[in-house]
């Protein structure tokens, strides 16, 4: 449940916002990588040897990929996978 308060979010709220900032940020960074290669995602799919129901599903945030997936799908677009760690409130 998500409850605002006279103007100002509640804790849950902003923190729900965040976690949907980070989903949508990840989103993008699918699109791009798949953009920067010239595929589509029946390509992608194929690669990866997938569906495009899963890629479609990456690319739009409403799955939370393993760092697996996040392997394959970087490898399938001609990417290497690059994960880093970032202090808390860092944006």
């Amino acid at each position: 449940m998500i409850c605002i308060r006279s103007g100002s979010r509640s804790a849950l709220a902003m923190r729900r916002h965040a976690e949907l900032e980070d989903e949508f940020q990840r989103a993008r960074e699918f699109i791009a990588a798949r953009a920067r290669a010239g595929l589509t995602q029946k390509q992608i799919a194929a690669r990866m040897k997938t569906t495009r129901a899963v890629i479609s599903r990456l690319e739009s945030g409403r799955m939370k990929p393993s760092t697996r997936t996040l392997e394959r799908y970087a490898r399938a677009t001609g990417h290497k996978l690059k994960i880093t760690f970032e202090p808390a409130g860092a944006r």
